[in-house]
């Protein structure tokens, strides 16, 4: 997320608070008057930020489950599904080409950004190994080749 300066849209009586020899007190507006913060949404569309007690990058956690183990993540909220890949990819021995990560029944694209799927700290997320990809592993181990390639041609 980008953060931009903040500007101040409000004007005062008086820079000092001074009115000839009289010294007054900021009136209840003034005080009610504070910068506008400014940030800039995924989709590319600048609006003004909402007010909330949470800092301004969220971090959530989320548990991962395979078939036989889960890993508890922690990511922004603001990350990409591409991005939680990456993450998994440290912790598992799957790189990230070789994922299909499910939530809420759906398989979810790379490019797609968690909080506006929905996910929220301590969801579940289902990872899958891509079954494309284990198969050709393993058509690799019987042939006794290693697939290390991004593209691989069988001919049969």
């Amino acid at each position: 997320m980008m953060k931009l300066k903040s500007k101040r849209f409000c004007r005062s009586i008086s820079k000092l608070g001074n009115i000839g020899n009289k010294v007054v007190a900021p009136s209840p507006i003034e005080k009610e008057c504070s910068e506008i913060k400014w940030e800039l949404r995924p989709g590319g569309m600048l609006v003004q930020k909402r007010e909330s007690n949470k800092s301004d990058e969220e971090i959530i956690t989320i548990r991962v489950s395979t078939i036989s183990k889960w890993h508890d993540i922690s990511i922004e909220a603001t990350s990409t599904f591409g991005e939680l890949k990456m993450a998994l990819s440290l912790v598992t021995s799957l790189e990230p080409r070789e994922q299909r990560l499910i939530y809420r029944g759906k398989e979810r694209d790379d490019n797609e950004f968690l909080h506006m799927i929905g996910v929220r700290d301590k969801d579940k997320v289902l990872l899958l190994e891509d079954p494309a990809i284990k198969e050709l592993k393993q058509f690799g181990m019987e042939r006794g080749e290693s697939i290390n390639h991004s593209c691989c041609i069988i001919s049969v």
